[in-house]
């Protein structure tokens, strides 16, 4: 039986850890055999001095000569029996080590850190004369212990597009799927509502309904702006130009009609009697509806609900909606926009985020949690352009 954690995914991250993993013993692997290379290329070329200083004449010096010559790579610096740098050196940069007269010192620190014995070259024996040579590290060297590194930039890089893209291909079919769960919705009430308002119509004629027609009335006309708010959700809204201070109050007035005397409203809309955004009104209007009913089961029937506007400097219209209920834990904080997500047991998780998408997707807004306290409130911020 295969194992319920064993799937493609958990192979395909076994696999690249195993790439990397190889890689990366492999580049030691070679860069260790480099530097023992480079070692005894280093003590040849030590040996060829050796070879020129003490020779007799007439002896052929041709292959002293080309090994001393053909060390073009590694860098070395020659220091006498005392440590004290002579002023020899080989393949470091001549412009540096005359314009910075701490350079060569500060490359031996750096050479005596990378080898610590160095190579000796014994002049006389009495009195005691030598020369001592540190060399360094390569560029070739630096370049295979550095592929590792480079690599696995490369890769991260790679993991990091391909998680991109797969959340926006699951988003874009997310949208897709309640675009067309909307448009299925309006369709479905469609048909119920309009046999609504054909018995309406019959009910009308007769005098004894006149006292429960305008309550059924407003019902169907409840289900008509349903029906139009799904409608929208599932196409692109038209947006115009509107004050929504009387859009605002008329959601306030209507959700204390459905609240009891211990829930306080109080709207501060003064900053918008010059703002003039474009918004989608049903739509808007669910926005607002969704969020006031958050803010009336944050505080279970007693508190305080206030929505505070501000236009600021970029002409953007704020409205922040705070309530004086239980608060949001942290550790739910980035989790309350996600669908799915909900703290009531009968909740769907899907009202903040139609309405995030219908303040950021349609109304090019934003949407989010500007601070919250438990047991002190919530204030929900919604910013619109000009």
């Amino acid at each position: 039986m295969i194992p319920s954690w064993l799937n493609w995914r958990t192979i395909l991250v076994f696999i690249a850890v195993l790439i990397v993993s190889g890689t990366i013993f492999y580049s030691n692997y070679l860069a260790g055999k480099i530097a023992w290379e480079e070692r005894k290329n280093v003590e040849a070329w030590v040996e060829a001095q050796r070879t020129i200083l003490n020779a007799s004449p007439g002896v052929n010096l041709n292959l002293a000569t080309k090994i001393s010559t053909e060390n073009n790579r590694i860098p070395i610096i020659e220091t006498n029996e005392k440590d004290q740098i002579t002023g020899n050196y080989l393949n470091l940069d001549s412009q540096l080590v005359k314009s910075n007269p701490h350079y060569l010192a500060e490359k031996l620190q750096q050479f005596k850190r990378y080898n610590r014995l160095p190579i000796v070259l014994i002049i006389h024996e009495r009195p005691y004369t030598a020369n001592k040579y540190y060399y360094g590290e390569s560029s070739l060297l630096k370049e295979v212990k550095l592929y590792p590194i480079v690599q696995l930039i490369i890769i991260a890089l790679f993991i990091a597009i391909a998680i991109i893209a797969t959340r926006s291909y699951y988003q874009s079919a997310q949208n897709k799927l309640w675009a067309a769960m909307a448009r299925e919705t309006a369709h479905q009430l469609g048909t119920p509502v309009s046999s609504l308002q054909g018995w309406l119509e019959i009910l009308k004629e007769q005098e004894a309904n006149a006292s429960i027609v305008p309550e059924i009335s407003k019902d169907v006309n409840r289900l008509l702006l349903i029906t139009d708010r799904f409608g929208k959700i599932g196409s692109l809204p038209k947006l115009e130009r509107s004050n929504p201070t009387e859009q605002i109050q008329h959601m306030l007035e209507y959700m204390k009609k459905r609240t009891g005397g211990h829930v306080q409203f109080e709207f501060n809309g003064a900053a918008l009697a010059h703002a003039n955004p474009l918004l989608s009104p049903p739509l808007f209007d669910w926005v607002l509806e969704n969020l006031i009913k958050n803010a009336l089961d944050a505080i279970e029937g007693n508190g305080k609900i206030s929505i505070r506007s501000q236009v600021n400097d970029r002409k953007e219209m704020i409205l922040d909606i705070t309530d004086t209920g239980k608060g949001i834990p942290k550790n739910n904080l980035n989790k309350v926009f996600k669908p799915g997500f909900t703290t009531k047991k009968r909740g769907w998780g899907l009202g903040l985020p139609l309405c995030k998408r219908i303040i950021e997707e349609y109304h090019k807004g934003r949407l989010f949690v500007k601070s919250s306290e438990p047991g002190k409130g919530t204030t929900f911020r919604i910013v619109l352009p000009a």
